[in-house]
């Protein structure tokens, strides 16, 4: 058996215990104070000197000198209220219907170990434990208070569980070369015309109608003027405005997402988005404004490290469970990590609907197989061994 497997088989229990705490006690974006609380208190208990990242952010290190690899973790959970029957479920309005508490707890037992075997280690471990990844604000804010310095970080690493799917079978590990995930941008578009008597709209400039002509044009982004070939998605999700039955509409917003794999495309499509709001607000006489609500690019798996992060993989399960898989639809704010440094991103199988798990990630019943959690936390250490002794200096 691999020998962090057994180190986490060994502590097993305690890892169940951390993540049903975690999930009885969930806290959203950046006010988790908690869960920090409760990480910071853990992470003294093994010895380690744990520091505060940006808003809520914590970093630690294990071992010392380079290279340094850095293993991520998000904490935060989704304003949802849970509707499973687990004996730990939310105690408050809130839900880890995504796994991060499971990611929390599984990080928490890697450096407890890591900290064990710190002679082994031919270089630095950065633990990252991010919040807001919900929100795709945390990895940029602690990227921004300084996450990839001091003591510079080469390479990284984060794992996601996932269920409800049919290529979420237990156990199983799922990862993919390039672009892993779709980009992110959310966009409110305000439209400022003029209100007046629904006897005299030549008085008005009807800006529910101007909206409804924006809504349209948009579409003809993704029909006219992107390959079909290219991933992309753009919704207008909701559509406001007018104030009375029988007045002409002074304001009208909508609300735009968009999603990618490509930068290239997203520059794109950002960019005729907005020539097409305000081009059409400027045709009816009316004001646009435009403004930026949420952004995160593509997740990038880097294709060799990949490769290695593999090798390392099939020390701790089956190779006949790990799959080279297309890249997911969802979005994930990892992507700023990834883009700065050699990272890879891995999803682990935590239940299919054959199995019992019919609920997948971000609904109100969602849950996991929590023996999977012992197999991320040899994956975190193994992948983390293998880099520091292949790049050691």
């Amino acid at each position: 058996m691999n020998k962090f497997l057994k180190d986490a088989l060994d502590i097993q229990e305690e890892i169940i215990s951390n993540r049903r705490r975690l999930h009885q006690n969930p806290e959203i974006g950046f006010e988790l104070p908690e869960t920090l609380n409760f990480v910071k208190n853990e992470l003294k208990s093994y010895g380690l000197e744990p520091e505060e990242c940006g808003r809520s952010g914590i970093e630690v290190t294990i071992g010392k000198g380079e290279p340094v690899f850095l293993l991520r973790a998000d904490m935060d959970a989704l304003p949802m209220e849970e509707q499973t029957c687990v004996e730990y479920t939310s105690k408050n309005k809130f839900t880890h219907s995504c796994g991060h508490d499971a990611h929390t707890a599984m990080l928490l037992a890697t450096a407890k170990i890591l900290k064990n075997r710190e002679e082994e280690l031919n270089g630095t471990v950065k633990l990252m434990f991010q919040p807001a990844e919900e929100l795709l604000k945390g990895a940029l804010d602690m990227l921004q208070n300084g996450i990839l310095e001091n003591p510079k970080v080469n390479g990284a690493l984060a794992q996601h569980v996932m269920s409800g799917e049919d290529d979420n079978k237990i156990g199983h590990v799922y990862i993919s070369k390039g672009e892993v995930s779709t980009s992110a941008d959310a966009y409110r578009i305000i439209v400022n015309g003029k209100q007046s008597h629904g006897s005299t709209p030549e008085k008005g400039i009807d800006a529910v109608i101007i909206a409804c002509h924006i809504a349209i044009g948009l579409q003809n982004i993704l029909a006219r003027e992107i390959s079909s070939d290219e991933s992309c998605v753009l919704l207008v999700g909701k559509i406001l405005g007018g104030a009375t039955v029988n007045t002409t509409a002074g304001r009208a917003e909508l609300e735009v997402s968009i999603r990618t794999r490509k930068e290239s495309v997203r520059e794109f499509v950002n960019k005729r988005m907005k020539e097409i709001a305000e081009g059409i607000s400027n045709t009816y006489r009316a004001s646009v404004e435009i403004i930026h609500t949420m952004q995160a690019p593509s997740v990038y798996n880097d294709e060799k490290l990949v490769d290695e992060v593999i090798s390392s993989i099939e020390q701790v399960i089956n190779k006949e469970k790990i799959h080279v898989v297309n890249a997911m639809k969802g979005t994930e704010d990892f992507a700023y990590i990834s883009q700065k440094v050699p990272s890879v991103f891995v999803q682990i199988g935590a239940g299919s609907p054959d199995e019992g798990y019919k609920f997948n990630n971000h609904n109100p019943q969602f849950n996991i197989d929590e023996s999977i959690l012992a197999k991320g936390v040899a994956i975190y250490c193994q992948v983390a061994l293998d880099y520091l002794n292949k790049n050691s200096i």
